[in-house]
C-alpha cells in the first residue's frame, strides 16, 4: 500500500520538477529526430535510422523494397505510441509486409500511413512532423517470454542524475503489441537495487500476479544488463540536460540497453507498479552532489534497493546481538571484527579507522554525506560484509565514535531482512 503522503501528483510534478527542465531540453524530447542526433553524438546506443522522410516525395523515393524485415515507422513528434507501426517481415517477391500483430500492409498502405503522419494526424506538438524509418529492436529473450508480439520497454525515472524508480511495460493482445499502458500494456515495477520485478498492474491500477492467460509469475523476473540499463538512462538524461525525466529503453540480447525516447514529463503510474511514491525519493536526492552517471547509479541503488529476499521463516538465520563478522575492503582485503546488531538505527555504521584501514573512503567510494548525531556531516560508503552464511552489499555511515568502542560495526535494520535476533537473557 502506497503512503498517500509519498505520492507525487500531477500538479506537484509539473510545478516542482518538470519546471526545472529547460526549454531546450524539452524541445529535444519533443523531437524524436533531435533525440536521435543527440544520442548518436554522445555515443549512447539507439536504434539505427534508415531514413528521415520529410515530404511525400521522400516517401515515394524511399527504397521500400530494401526493407525486408524488422523496421519501424514513427512520427518525429508523436506521443503515446500514436502512429507507430512495427513490421517483422516482407513476403518474398511481393510488396506486402506483415506487422507485429500479423496485419498485412501493401506498399500503398504504407505510403498512405506515411502521408497521414506528414499531415499531422498523429502529432502532439507544433513542429512540422516527419517520419523516422528505423531498426526494430528485438526484445531480449528473457523479456520476450512475457511480451505479446511487440517489444517490452523499460522506463527509468531520473532526477538530479540519480535513477529514482523504474518499471517495465509489457505489450499485450489488448495493446496490439505496443508497450503503451494507455492502450492496455501491463506495468511491472522493478527494484532499483537488484533489477528484479516486484509488483505488476493491468489498466494502470489493477494489481495482478500472473501474466494474463498464463501461470507465469510477474514478480521476481531478473531484468538483463540491469546496471547498464540504469547507467545508460542517466547518461541519456544528462546528455539532454534533463533535471527530471523518464528515459525509455529496449534491451537487445547482444547489445544490451538501447534508448528509445526521452520524456521531460513522464507519467505517474510508475508509482502504482512499484507500490511506492515518488515524492520522498525525489526529496532524498535533491541536494546531493552527483559526480557522473556511475556515481548517480551507485546512489540510486544504495538508497532505493528493496533488499527483497525470497525466504520464509524456516530460512531465517539466527544471530546474537553481538557477532563476529567479516568486512571486505579494497584489493581483496578483509578483516574479522565484532559487530553489534542495533535495530534502533536504520543504516549500518562502520568505524572511521576500520574504513580507512580497508580503503573504503577513497574519493571514488564516497556516495554522499549524511548528518549524524554528535558527529555532524559524515561520509556514506559502500561496504560488503559477511554475517553467518550471508554476504551483504550495503551502505554504511563512517562514524568516528566507533573508533572508541569494542564493536567496530553497528548493523542497522536496513541490512537485517532474513535474520532473527536472539534476545539476550
Amino acid at each position: 500500500m502506497i503512503s498517500p503522503s509519498n505520492i507525487l501528483g500531477m500538479n506537484a510534478r509539473n510545478q516542482l520538477y518538470v519546471s526545472r527542465n529547460s526549454k531546450r531540453a524539452k524541445s529535444i524530447c519533443h523531437s524524436k529526430y533531435a533525440t536521435k542526433v543527440l544520442l548518436l553524438n554522445e555515443g549512447i546506443a539507439t536504434a539505427e535510422v534508415y531514413g528521415i522522410l520529410a515530404t511525400n516525395e521522400d516517401v515515394q523515393s524511399f527504397p521500400w523494397d530494401k526493407m525486408m524485415k524488422n523496421f519501424v515507422l514513427k512520427p518525429t513528434n508523436g506521443h503515446g505510441g500514436k502512429g507507430v507501426v512495427a513490421f517483422k517481415k516482407k513476403y518474398k517477391n511481393q510488396d506486402i509486409w506483415l506487422d507485429v500483430v500479423n496485419r498485412r500492409w501493401s506498399l500503398e498502405d504504407i505510403k498512405l500511413h506515411c502521408s497521414d503522419i506528414l499531415e499531422g494526424q498523429y502529432s502532439s506538438h507544433g513542429a512540422s512532423p516527419k517520419i523516422i524509418v528505423e531498426q526494430r529492436v528485438i526484445s531480449h529473450p528473457v523479456l520476450d517470454e512475457y511480451s505479446y508480439q511487440g517489444t517490452a520497454d523499460i522506463r527509468v525515472v531520473v532526477f538530479n542524475s540519480v535513477p529514482i524508480m523504474s518499471y517495465m511495460r509489457l505489450p499485450t493482445e489488448e495493446s496490439e503489441g505496443r508497450a503503451n499502458q494507455n492502450q492496455g500494456a501491463l506495468g511491472v515495477g522493478i527494484d532499483i537495487g537488484s533489477g528484479l520485478t516486484t509488483y505488476a498492474t493491468a489498466h494502470k491500477t489493477q494489481l495482478i500476479k500472473y501474466l494474463p492467460g498464463t501461470q507465469k509469475e510477474l514478480r521476481g523476473v531478473q531484468i538483463p544488463f540491469w546496471k547498464k540499463v540504469l547507467t545508460t538512462a542517466v547518461r541519456a538524461a544528462n546528455a539532454a540536460n534533463l533535471v527530471y525525466s523518464g528515459i525509455d529503453l529496449f534491451i537487445d540480447e547482444e547489445h544490451g540497453p538501447i534508448v528509445v525516447e526521452l520524456n521531460y514529463r513522464p507519467g505517474l503510474s510508475v508509482q502504482v507498479a512499484n507500490q511506492a511514491g515518488l515524492r520522498r525519493r525525489l526529496e532524498r536526492v535533491e541536494d546531493l552532489q552527483v559526480r557522473n552517471a556511475k556515481h548517480g547509479v551507485k546512489i540510486g541503488q544504495a538508497l532505493f534497493a528493496e533488499n527483497y529476499i525470497e525466504s520464509d521463516e524456516d530460512k531465517l538465520v539466527v544471530v546474537q546481538p553481538r557477532e563476529k563478522m567479516l568486512i571486505h575492503g579494497d584489493h581483496e582485503a578483509t578483516k574479522e571484527v565484532l559487530g553489534y546488531i542495533k535495530t534502533g538505527r536504520f543504516r549500518s555504521a562502520i568505524s572511521a579507522d576500520l574504513a580507512k584501514e580497508l580503503g573504503l573512503i577513497d574519493i571514488e567510494d564516497l556516495l554522499w554525506f549524511q548528518q549524524e548525531a554528535d558527529e555532524g556531516n559524515v561520509p556514506v560508503v559502500e561496504v560488503k560484509f559477511q554475517l553467518k552464511d550471508r554476504e551483504i552489499e550495503t551502505t554504511m555511515i563512517v562514524a568516528k565514535r566507533l573508533n572508541r568502542t569494542r564493536h567496530k560495526v553497528e548493523i542497522g535494520k536496513k541490512d537485517l531482512p532474513g535474520f532473527l535476533i536472539k534476545v539476550e537473557e
